[in-house]
C-alpha cells in the first residue's frame, strides 16, 4: 500500500475534480451540507478506521471543489468509535445532536452498528455501514441503513465452502460473542456436514491474557481446519497459543483480522500458511481506478473502497432528492445506486449527470452497489489469500 501524508492525500482530490469539473455555483444561504464519517481511528478496527475518514473527506474536497452539492458545501465530521459500542453510541450522539449530520458512514464492528443504529432511525439519519451482522438489516430501520458488506450468511457459505475445498472433513470454529458468531458457525456447519464433514464450535473471551486452555479444545477435536472468526488483538494471542500446542492444521481467517500489520507483528513460522477471506474490491472499474488515483494507494482494502462508495451514492442521492435532509437520502438512495440510467462511477460524474437531467446507476469501487428492501447488497466476490514467506499470496477472487 502507497504510503501518503494526509496533506497529500486530501491535495489528491484535485485530481479527480479536475477530471470531472461542474461549473462553480454561489454557495447558497442555507450553510453547509453536513455528514459524518463513524470508524474505527482506535482500537481492533484501528488499521482501517483513519484511512476510511480520509477517503470521504478526499471525495468532499473534490466535490466542493467543483460546485458542492445543491449550490452548498459540503462538511464532513469525523469521529472516533473506538470499536466500541459505548463509545459508539456517544460519537454518534454528538454527530447527531450536536452536528446535525445527515448521514452517518462508514461503522465497521457489528457491535458498534447495532449499538447506534436506533439512534439514526430515530433521527431520521441515514447510515451506511460496512458491518456484515445478519441482525442489522432485520433491525427495524424503517430504510436507513444501507451497507455494502456481504451479510454473515454470504460470508458464513463461503467459509464452509472453501473449508471443504480445503479438503476438511472436521473443522473447528473459534470466535468471540460477536453479533455474526453464530450466524457464521450456522452457515459453515451447513456446508460442511452436507460434504460429509463435521464442526465444532467454542466461543471465548477475547479480553484474556492467554488461551491455552481454549486451545486443549481445539486439539482434543482433530480438525483438519480451525476457522478464527475473531478480530486482530486476540487473534494474535490465539496464533501464538496455537502454534506452541503444536498444532499441524490449516487454519482460515477474515482477512480484516489476518492482515500485514499482523503477519508483521508475529514470528514467520507463527502464521506461515494461514488462509484469508475478504470481500473483494471491483479492481478493473473505473471507481476502483478513481479511487486509487484519488487517495494515492495502489491496493485499497476492501473497507476504504466500501466507504468510496457510500460517500458517493450519498452525496448523489442529496443531489437527486433536491434536499439535504435523511430521510430524502434514504428515499432517493437506490435511484442513483440501481436501476436503468446512465452508469457512473464517482459522484462528481453522477453530479454532473443529475444536473443534466439524468437517470444515474452508480458502479462502484467495490462491486455493483445493489441493494435489496431490507439493505443487504445483492452481490459481491470474494478474494482468498495465504500467508506464504511473510506476504499475503492471492489464490483466487470468486
Amino acid at each position: 500500500m502507497t504510503q501518503t501524508t494526509r496533506r497529500q492525500f486530501l491535495a489528491s482530490s484535485a485530481i479527480l475534480a479536475g477530471s470531472f469539473a461542474l461549473p462553480l455555483r454561489a454557495l447558497a444561504q442555507e450553510g453547509p451540507i453536513k455528514i459524518g464519517t463513524l470508524t474505527p481511528l482506535t482500537g481492533a478496527g484501528g488499521p482501517y478506521g483513519p484511512v476510511m475518514a480520509d477517503t470521504v473527506k478526499a471525495v468532499v474536497a473534490g466535490v466542493n471543489a467543483a460546485g458542492g452539492v445543491l449550490g452548498r458545501q459540503v462538511e464532513v465530521i469525523s469521529e472516533d468509535d473506538q470499536t466500541n459500542p459505548e463509545a459508539g453510541v456517544r460519537a454518534a450522539r454528538k454527530l447527531i445532536d450536536v452536528d446535525g449530520v445527515s448521514a452517518i458512514m462508514g461503522t465497521w464492528a457489528s457491535s458498534v452498528t447495532t449499538a447506534v443504529a436506533p439512534l439514526c432511525w430515530e433521527s431520521g439519519t441515514m447510515l451506511t455501514t460496512v458491518s456484515g451482522a445478519d441482525s442489522i438489516t432485520l433491525l427495524p430501520h424503517e430504510g436507513y441503513i444501507v451497507r455494502t458488506q456481504p451479510n454473515t450468511i454470504l460470508q458464513g457459505r463461503k467459509f464452509g465452502e472453501f473449508t471443504v475445498e480445503l479438503g476438511a472433513g472436521k473443522v473447528f470454529f473459534m470466535s468471540p460473542q460477536t453479533p455474526f458468531a453464530d450466524s457464521q458457525f450456522s452457515e459453515i456447519t451447513k456446508v460442511v456436514e452436507a460434504a460429509g464433514g463435521s464442526t465444532a464450535k467454542l466461543i471465548y473471551d477475547d479480553k484474556k491474557p492467554t488461551y491455552r486452555s481454549e486451545v486443549d479444545e481445539l486439539m482434543a477435536f482433530e480438525p483438519d481446519v480451525v476457522v478464527l472468526g475473531g478480530y486482530m488483538p486476540d487473534t494474535t494471542v490465539l496464533l501464538k497459543d496455537i502454534y506452541r500446542a503444536g498444532y499441524e492444521g490449516k487454519m482460515l481467517a477474515f482477512a480484516y483480522s489476518v492482515n500485514q500489520k499482523l503477519v508483521d507483528a508475529l514470528p514467520a513460522e507463527v502464521v506461515e500458511g494461514i488462509y484469508t477471506i475478504a470481500p473483494s474490491p471491483a479492481e478493473g472499474s473505473a471507481a476502483y481506478k478513481a479511487l486509487t488515483e484519488l487517495t494515492g494507494i495502489a491496493a485499497p482494502d476492501p473497507y476504504t473502497t466500501q466507504i468510496f462508495d457510500q460517500v458517493n451514492m450519498v452525496l448523489m442521492a442529496i443531489a437527486a432528492a433536491g434536499d439535504a435532509s435523511g430521510s430524502a437520502i434514504r428515499d432517493s438512495f437506490r435511484t442513483v445506486s440501481q436501476g436503468d440510467g446512465k452508469p457512473v462511477h464517482t459522484a462528481l460524474e453522477g453530479l454532473e449527470a443529475i444536473a443534466a437531467g439524468e437517470a444515474v446507476n452508480y458502479d462502484g469501487a467495490s462491486g455493483p452497489c445493489d441493494f435489496t428492501e431490507e439493505g443487504d447488497i445483492l452481490d459481491c466476490q470474494f478474494r482468498y489469500e495465504q500467508v506464504k514467506d511473510g506476504a499475503f499470496t492471492l489464490l483466487k477472487i470468486a
